[in-house]
């Protein structure tokens, strides 16, 4: 059986650990509750971790496509990129697949059921899946600066404006005189 059909076979297994190693990021509190808790609305963030890694995995036993992939591992990277994690704890948990999978198929691994070129070709893939979330928290933080920045630029012109201390310039039809010599 090759290594990605006994990913296949171990899915529910692998995906369910994968989760509880995301939530092990996570404050002792809030990994309770975000793993307790599968309602999508008393626990919204749970519920779109849960769902987008399925999504996720499934897709990557496919291909590396971006184009499929992104709409599936963007909600969680969005999560991610507006919490208190740094780039790489952000994007850390791509990474949790290497040691899962290896724990899960351990015994296949030992029997020489998976070889060992399998399990680099399957590292090298988890190093994609790596650079595309990299890529895509690196848009999701852009975009939320690109919004704050908006925010603040509005705030100051209420501001200013509230003190008489902005005014509008009329467009001048024509320069004045001697100013194009």
């Amino acid at each position: 059986m090759s290594l990605y059909k006994l990913l296949s076979h171990h899915r529910n297994a692998i995906v369910k650990k994968w989760f509880t190693g995301i939530v092990g990021t996570y404050a002792p509190e809030t990994a309770r509750l975000l793993e307790k808790e599968s309602n999508q609305f008393a626990n919204p963030v749970g519920h779109t971790i849960r769902h987008g890694i399925q999504a996720v995995y499934d897709e990557f036993l496919h291909s590396l496509e971006p184009e499929k992939l992104v709409p599936h591992l963007d909600p969680i990277i969005r999560i991610r990129a507006v919490q208190e994690f740094s780039p790489a704890q952000a994007i850390s948990f791509v990474f949790l697949l290497k040691p899962i999978v290896r724990e899960e198929l351990r015994q296949d691994i030992q029997e020489h059921r998976v070889s060992s070129s399998e399990l680099t070709a399957f590292d090298a893939r988890v190093d994609e899946l790596a650079l595309l979330a990299f890529n895509t928290y690196a848009q999701c933080r852009e975009r939320l600066f690109e919004v704050r920045l908006s925010e603040y630029r509005n705030r100051t012109n209420r501001l200013l404006q509230r003190a008489n201390l902005l005014a509008e310039i009329p467009e001048q039809q024509a320069e004045p005189e001697g100013f194009n010599q």
